[in-house]
């Protein structure tokens, strides 16, 4: 019988916390726009944070799928960038503490994995788990982001009724700690942030703004966003830059406009997730964009 706590290893000075909230997300699993790995890469960019637990990555990856970077000079090693799936301590805006676990997605053990989360947060008094990613969604930028929320008790949303029904799709173990963590009546929450299909390869942080507003709205916890908001307004800029300069790209996203708010009006319709939508198709809008976006980065990188 493994032992789960084997999997983890908790800083000696570890604090004392009052029923702390603990946002977690995943490198690996499906995130457009970057919603989740933005979000977490602004708080930690910009929020003092301390690790206070580490996970043992060497059973839980399989190097050989993603291959750390390594670097040669001239005749020898001399560096590699170990993986890292960790727990940090962190303080909103006010001075309330928080955790943030992030890193790889595992990809062994994922069931000893949620036990050894389990056991972890017992210990450090969590009081809920939220989770955020972006999914991609046959909607225009030019409307606000929505946001599908879900939860192990229905009292913990506070984000409209599901445009979903039933569906079966892939795993991946943040569903899987949702799961696993409900069933033993643990407090856990995830925001799937809507984003438009033809951005959803690219950077757009405009859906960690969502995100992160999403977990402000449940938790109460207070980010400071101006960088964030300023990134999501250079991107704003640059994509109606693409369009102007694009008739097809003008009618496509009038288009989607026309089916969005006939979508919000109550119109009779399929959801609106990418891959059942005809008209414009993802690839073609998306190509578009990513010729532009890159473009942009190799002028940046000359500049």
């Amino acid at each position: 019988m493994f032992d789960p706590t084997d999997l983890y290893r908790l800083e000696e000075d570890s604090p004392e916390l009052t029923d702390p909230v603990l946002l977690y997300h995943f490198d690996g699993f499906v995130d457009a726009g970057g919603a989740g790995r933005l979000a977490f890469g602004h708080l930690l960019a910009e929020l003092e944070h301390r690790v206070v637990a580490t996970f043992n990555v060497d059973r839980l990856l399989d190097y050989r799928s993603r291959r750390p970077i390594m670097t040669f000079d001239t005749d020898r090693w001399v560096d590699c960038e170990s993986p890292e799936l960790a727990v940090h301590l962190a303080h909103d805006a006010t001075g309330t503490p928080f955790l943030l676990m992030s890193g790889p997605e595992p990809d062994r053990e994922w069931e000893l994995f949620t036990q050894a989360v389990g056991a972890l947060t017992e210990r450090l008094g969590v009081s809920k788990m939220i989770t955020v990613h972006g999914i991609p969604m046959a909607v225009p930028h030019t409307r606000p982001l929505g946001v599908t929320g879900h939860a192990t008790r229905p009292e913990l949303l506070n984000t409209q009724t599901s445009p979903f029904g039933r569906v079966q799709v892939p795993g991946s173990v943040a569903a899987l700690l949702e799961l696993r963590l409900g069933a033993q009546g643990r407090d856990a929450v995830g925001y799937a942030v809507h984003v438009p299909h033809y951005l959803s390869q690219a950077e757009y942080p405009q859906s960690a703004v969502a995100a992160l507003e999403a977990v402000t709205k449940n938790t109460g916890l207070v980010f400071p966003m101006e960088q964030l908001h300023e990134a999501a307004e250079r991107t704003t800029t640059e994509i109606e830059e693409q369009i102007g300069a694009s008739t097809e790209l003008s009618t496509a996203i009038s288009g989607l406009e026309q089916q969005y708010d006939a979508f919000a009006g109550g119109a009779d319709r399929e959801n609106l997730m990418a891959e059942s939508t005809p008209m414009p198709t993802g690839d073609e809008l998306a190509a578009e964009f990513q010729q532009f976006l890159a473009e942009r980065d190799e002028s940046d990188d000359q500049n």
